[in-house]
This record gives C-alpha cells, structure tokens and sequence, in this order.
C-alpha cells in the first residue's frame, strides 16, 4: 500500500494547481482564524485531492502521461486501498479539527469524485457531463467547502450573494481550465472509450473554448471586485494574468502549425504558470485588503 507507485499516483504536488481556490475563499473571509485555515488547507491538498488523484489512477490505469506524472508506473491494489484510506482521514479531521457541515461536504466532494472515475457510473467518459461536474465540484463546490470550514460557518452563510458570485465564476475558471487537461489525452481516453469533452471539441476547439471561458471568468472577477471591494483589484487580477495569455497564446500558435505541440510538456507547465499567477494574486489581495483595516 506505501510503494513507490501509489505515491507517485497520489500526485501530492498536483494539488498546488487548486491551492488558487482555497486561496480566493480565504481571502474573502471575514472570520479567519489560524488554526481552521490551517486544517482546511491540509486536509484538502494533502489528504482529499490525493486520494481523489489515486482513485482515478486507479481505474483509468493509464499508460500515457497524466496531470502532474508524466510516466506513470502501473496501479496495483494497494493504491485503491490508499485512496480509501486519504479519504476517510480527510472526512474524520474535518470532523474533529473543524465543523460537522464541513466533514459532510469532504464527503460529498469525495463521493463526487469517486462517481467521476469508476467504471459502473464514470462520469469522465461523458463530456457535458464531465466538464459540468469539475467546474462545479472542484470549482464552485470547493470555494463553498473552504469557506464554511476556514470561517466555521454554516451551510446558510454560503447562500450570501458574494459567496455565491465567487463560486460561479472559480466554476467558470475551471470550466476553461479542464478541457485544456485532457488536449494532450485523445489518444489515452480513445482506448478506454472516453469521449471526453476535449475529444469532442477537438484541438483546435479546445483552445477556443478555453480562451472564451477564460474571458468570461475575468469578467467575473472584474465585476465581483466591483461590486464587493474595490475595482482596482480587477485590474490588478487581469495585469496578474497577462502571463497566462501571452503563454496561451503562443502555444496555440505552435498547435495551429503542429498538432504534436498540444502535449503533456506545455499543459504543465500552462498550469503551472496559471496556477503561481492566481496564487501570488489572491496573497496580494488579502494581504492589501487587510491592510486598509489595520
């Protein structure tokens, strides 16, 4: 159960890719204390998305390169057990370390993820379906979770209208992002007869799906600063991301000439440029919005 194999499966440094949510629903909390942020960020990136990570490997058993490993050893027994494992702990010190409400959703994101990837229900193989279920569960769902447990909140503080208007428009960023994570897949998701929803648009179509979806959630994040705290913040966020466009559209450059350039090498490391982009801005945000208070 702890070879080799399982951990590299378990893609621990893949969770630094949504440590940008955990981020945006902290710095839009108004009841922060050090102990509830610390657990939420732990049992998230280091239990509940490594066991959702596993449980995936292990029934896809892929042979290709796969988000954050690119020569994956093959799966055996002791991952699945693993992954189980991750995820009981996740639940139980959400419930000893945080809430009752917040252990109830790990539970529901767990479940979730488990209906993605196994073989009788497998959402992944559905493309609508599977883009709807990330966005709103890794997206949406997620920002809901971490609010409630870094604030110890219950489930009615997250119907407020700002809460509400950052976990539509993190869905609408994940909605642009997932895609992009299978381009480099066809071929993989082909022999396990998943027609994912980057297969359906094709690879051309991915970039462009993308980049609209991409647009659409800056002009979220435009109007959310505006109407929630100030619209410099929306400007700053879009100056964050420029490195993100001009990356995006250089590679899409490369693909329109060669195919073969949408692989596993650049959506790495799009991820990664996207990823540190969101995170050192949301670290900005809450460090000068908390400023004008002290």
């Amino acid at each position: 159960m702890f070879s080799k194999s399982t951990l590299l499966h378990l893609r621990i440094p893949f969770s630094y890719f949504l440590l940008p949510v955990f981020l945006f629903a902290a710095s839009i909390s108004p009841n922060l204390g050090d102990s509830k942020l610390l657990w939420v960020f732990v049992i998230l990136h280091f239990f509940l998305y490594p066991a959702s990570n596993g449980y995936n490997s292990y029934f896809d058993k892929d042979e290709g390169s796969i988000g954050g490993l690119k020569n994956p050893p093959p799966v055996d027994k002791g991952l699945y057990w693993m992954s189980l494992l991750l995820d009981a702990i996740a639940i139980i010190l959400g419930l000893l370390k945080v809430s009752l409400v917040f252990s109830g959703m790990l539970l529901i994101y767990g479940l979730v993820s488990k209906a993605y990837s196994h073989p009788w229900i497998r959402l992944k193989k559905y493309p609508l379906t599977g883009l709807l279920v990330t966005g709103l569960f890794q997206g949406a769902f997620t920002i809901m979770m971490c609010y409630v447990g870094i604030n110890d909140f219950g489930i009615s503080n997250i119907l407020q209208p700002k809460v509400l208007a950052a976990a539509v428009i993190t869905a609408i960023m994940l909605w642009a992002n997932y895609p992009m994570t299978q381009v480099y897949q066809h071929e993989e998701d082909e022999k396990h007869g998943d027609k994912t929803f980057s297969r359906m648009l094709g690879i051309n179509g991915t970039f462009y799906f993308a980049g609209a979806f991409f647009g659409l959630a800056a002009i979220g994040f435009i109007l959310f600063f505006k109407n929630y705290y100030d619209i410099k913040y929306g400007w700053i966020f879009l100056l964050a991301l420029s490195p993100v466009v001009v990356f995006f559209s250089f590679w899409f450059s490369r693909v329109l000439k060669d195919p073969k350039q949408a692989n596993f090498n650049y959506t790495m490391l799009l991820n990664f440029i996207s990823a540190t982009c969101l995170i050192a801005f949301f670290i900005y945000f809450f460090v000068d919005f908390s400023s004008a208070f002290n």
